[in-house]
């Protein structure tokens, strides 16, 4: 403490009533924080207990003990005693105890160094690319070993990313001779690990050295390669970028931390309920990425598409799902277990959208955080008859929906009050769309309508049953005398609009039902046939909640309904608006 020191025998005896005074440089000194304790003292009184007569008394009115407000030699480190153990990841107060003991170097793990080699005839590096250059036909952009550069990194090692590596057998085998004599501790050979033609990685792994596992009961993932090489790890990554991050979390994540001595770090798990049933394959142990957020008392989680190339699921998704290999699935009824890949307050912050797909949904999402409120939106496409089923579950705040009545010409009110039995809803617009034929550009078969649908030159995609896309859909070929089964393609369907323009972009279909937005974003052309309506339904109960408010002040907001208006075929004029209180019955 910063006061005087003194000898403590010298103040016995002092009191309030019976203060002693104290003479500088004789029975007392000034000390500071810090200072050593000059040895003829062997207490401290701390200048608030001290009061100053002149430059040379002080006046102290309690007596101090030996070795009060001293810190003794020896108190915190002493010779012999263990400071850190073996194995021990050093902190930034690891170092201060170091230095402080007088250690000023330590032998220490090095970081893991991991060689990553993409493979692929097809790839191409980002770096040859400008923004507005087009890939070629068959042309994909190599981004695995960014993403596996990336975990290496979370996992404390450091990654060294080769050159792509062509499908040729020679190229191969170089490469991963020139990694494995590097001095790289664990070599990752991306894509090529399963049993096709072009699939080389196992055999120069066998060839190299052991080929200890070939295929995992795991799915995305399956065809991962776990082998050894002159003494180093050599694993076969799978090429879906899906397949290829679990394979590193399952295989390659352990390996780093145990080559530094460490555990890897456990997820943290919550109890959810699935939205819907999740059947699975038996003998296979599947990791599916969700949505997740908390409805009422507990949380829910949404399915996000089970495609092992689809990098978004990751992105998107705020956990995973882990379906045991002897389970056929789960039910919608059980609570189970899910990984969080985010902060479980972050779930708390998240408005769960269930319905139809819409582009304007991911805008609501991105406008709210533009704002600096800090809420997710969390959607899952299942149509907009499946929203309102999971309305009346109670497994998502608000359903994204547009379904026609096609006696009265009314939108989703009728459905509403059939599947929401005794369940009190407020329906707001979100937009006025319009729906038609997406078509190629230029529309080099020339369809002008529905009719053209059943020409045998003309291959549709359709949207899912129980979408109102879908339910549109039926209610033109009704009002045409046209049978669906004259139609090729009418039982491909899609879960959203971007799906279908893409099926016509790529090929796999001349034309397909969807919103104008979603040509538009493609460069495709269209043929219009409705404007629809598309509302958001709320349950009643649930309009106080804050995150709701926010969510229906920003789809009111001018900024929102400009960036709607920018997509083309929007209508935002009612965004916001409450069109009426429904109770099922």
């Amino acid at each position: 403490m910063d006061g005087i020191a003194v000898r403590a025998e010298e103040t016995y005896g002092t009191t309030e009533q019976r203060p002693k005074i104290l003479k500088i440089g004789k029975n007392a000194i000034w000390i500071n924080t810090g200072q050593a304790l000059p040895k003829e003292f062997d207490s401290v009184i701390m200048v608030e207990k001290i009061h100053e007569i002149d430059e040379e008394r002080v006046e102290i009115r309690a007596p101090s003990y030996p070795w009060q407000h001293v810190r003794k030699v020896g108190e915190d480190i002493v010779a012999t005693q263990l400071l850190l153990p073996q194995n021990h990841r050093i902190r930034p107060y690891d170092v201060g105890a170091l230095v402080s003991a007088g250690v000023f170097s330590v032998k220490v793990r090095e970081k893991p160094r991991v060689a990553i080699i993409p493979t692929g005839s097809e790839l191409v590096h980002h770096r040859d690319l400008k923004e507005t250059e087009a890939l070629g036909k068959g042309r994909i952009i190599e981004y695995n070993s960014l993403i596996l550069a990336g975990l290496v990194r979370e996992c404390d090692g450091i990654p060294i990313i080769y050159d792509i590596v062509p499908d040729v057998e020679d190229k191969i085998r170089h490469a991963l001779t020139t990694a494995i004599e590097s001095d790289a501790h664990v070599v990752i050979v991306n894509a090529g690990s399963s049993a096709g033609s072009k699939d080389y990685t196992v055999h120069m792994i066998g060839e190299m050295g052991e080929v200890l596992v070939h295929g995992v009961a795991m799915m995305p993932g399956k065809p991962t390669i776990l082998g050894i090489a002159y003494g180093k790890p050599v694993v076969g990554n799978p090429g879906y970028a899906v397949s290829a991050t679990l394979s590193f979390e399952q295989f390659v994540r352990p390996l780093l931390f145990s080559l530094q001595g460490r555990h890897a770090p456990k997820s943290e798990v919550i109890k959810v309920q699935p939205t819907r049933d999740l059947p699975s394959k038996l003998g296979i142990e599947e990791f599916l990425r969700v949505n997740m957020g908390k409805v009422g008392s507990g949380y829910v989680a949404t399915p996000l598409p089970r495609a092992a190339g689809s990098v978004t699921t990751l992105t998107r998704a705020e956990g995973i799902l882990r379906i045991p290999a002897l389970s056929e699935g789960i039910s919608h009824n059980e609570e189970v277990e899910a990984e969080l890949l985010v902060e479980e307050s972050e779930l708390l912050n998240t408005v769960v959208v269930i319905g139809s797909h819409d582009i304007t949904i991911d805008i609501l999402a991105d406008e709210i955080r533009r704002n600096g409120r800090n809420i997710r939106i969390s959607s899952g496409n299942v149509g907009s008859l499946g929203g309102l089923i999971a309305l009346k579950k109670g497994t998502c705040h608000l359903s994204g929906s547009h379904l026609l009545d096609t006696d009265t010409g009314q939108y989703n009110i009728s459905y509403i009050k059939k599947y929401l039995k005794g369940v009190k809803v407020s329906v707001f617009n979100l937009v006025l769309r319009d729906q038609g034929l997406i078509v190629a550009k230029g529309n080099p078969k020339g369809i002008k309508g529905i009719a053209d649908l059943v020409r045998d030159d003309i291959t549709f995609v359709n949207r899912q049953a129980g979408s109102g896309t879908r339910v549109l859909f039926d209610y033109k070929l009704n009002q045409s005398g046209i049978k669906s089964e004259t139609i090729r393609g009418y039982d491909h369907d899609e879960f959203t609009h971007m799906a279908v323009a893409v099926d016509v972009l790529s090929g796999a279909a001349d034309c397909g039902m969807g919103i104008f937005a979603a040509a538009k974003a493609l460069d495709l052309d269209f043929v219009p046939m409705e404007r629809e309506q598309y509302d958001l339904i709320i349950p009643s109960a649930m309009l106080d909640q804050p995150n709701i408010q926010t969510a229906l002040e920003t789809i009111r907001s001018r900024h929102f309904r400009e960036r709607v208006i920018s997509l083309g075929g929007y209508d935002p004029s009612e965004s916001g608006r409450l069109w009426m209180e429904v109770e099922g019955d």
